[in-house]
Parts: structure tokens; C-alpha cells; sequence
């Protein structure tokens, strides 16, 4: 017997598990995908070594990029770094 088929064989003796595999199952689902944001999106993580070598000294100074803000305005941000 393959897993699938022990799983679809306890949901339909007991159909309370099916909220818990729906829950399970998104839960996962959205982890994998912030996991994709943050692998894709984050300044920290450098993919190009070669042509990009340092991606975070090529944001902008109002450019978001964190996931959530709490009353930040980026757009009205002053430029407090140097430039390289």
C-alpha cells in the first residue's frame, strides 16, 4: 500500500482529519513560499557572484524591501550612506 493511499483510507473512515490536512497543507505551502521571497528578494543573499558581488550596496535609500513595514514611509527616507 502506497502512503496516499493509507492517508485517503483514514480521511474517509474519519472525515474530522480533513480541516487538519487542509491547514497542514497550507501551512507548508506558505512557508515554502516566503522561503522562495526571501531566497529571490532579499538583498542579503547574493546568486551572481560575479556581476553582482555586493547586491545590498546597490539599493536605493527609500527602496523596500523588507516583507512588512510598520509606519515607515521609505519614499520620504534621506540619503544617510555613502556612495561606492
Amino acid at each position: 500500500m502506497s502512503m496516499f493511499s493509507v492517508v485517503a483510507k483514514q480521511v474517509k473512515t474519519h472525515p474530522s482529519l480533513i480541516p487538519l490536512f487542509i491547514f497542514i497543507g497550507g501551512g507548508a505551502t506558505m512557508s515554502m513560499l516566503y522561503l522562495a521571497r526571501l531566497a529571490l528578494k532579499n538583498p542579503d543573499v547574493s546568486w551572481d557572484r560575479k556581476n553582482n558581488p555586493e547586491p545590498w550596496n546597490k539599493l536605493e535609500h527609500n527602496q523596500q524591501y523588507k516583507f512588512f513595514k510598520v509606519n515607515m514611509d521609505y519614499s520620504k527616507l534621506k540619503k544617510d550612506r555613502p556612495d561606492f
